[in-house]
């Protein structure tokens, strides 16, 4: 017995596993869901920005500093955290003058060792 508040956002029950070999078309998350998700995933599409959330891995970082880790242009950089910022993975905040960026949330942190750990096996 299972009651709505129960369900995830994507109608699963969160104590059922997601298995791909079961799953029929109807327990499968909205498209509107699955749309964002795949949007989601193109993001970590590209080296840059992988190296760029390298970067900020629990610390926050100026433009031209995240530039100097990465060996890239502060141009760049610029350009690859207005699409890191515009998918919430990462986040800024002033500091005088400066505007220092990092990790949204301890998910990105998640998805990027969860990733490497998936490649390295």
């Amino acid at each position: 017995m299972s009651s709505h508040a129960d369900e995830t956002k994507t109608g699963i029950e969160a104590t059922e596993p997601i298995a791909a070999t079961t799953c029929s078309p109807e327990d499968l998350p909205d498209e509107e869901l699955l749309y964002d998700l795949a949007d989601l995933f193109k993001v970590f599409s590209d080296t840059t920005r992988i190296k760029i959330l390298y970067a900020l891995m629990g610390r926050e970082l100026c433009v031209a500093d995240i530039a100097e880790a990465t060996a890239t242009s502060q141009s760049a950089v610029s350009h690859q955290l207005r699409t890191l910022k515009q998918s919430h993975l990462v986040k800024f905040r002033r500091d005088g003058r400066n505007i220092l960026y990092s990790l949204a949330d301890d998910h990105v942190y998640t998805m990027l060792n969860q990733g490497m750990s998936h490649i390295c096996e």
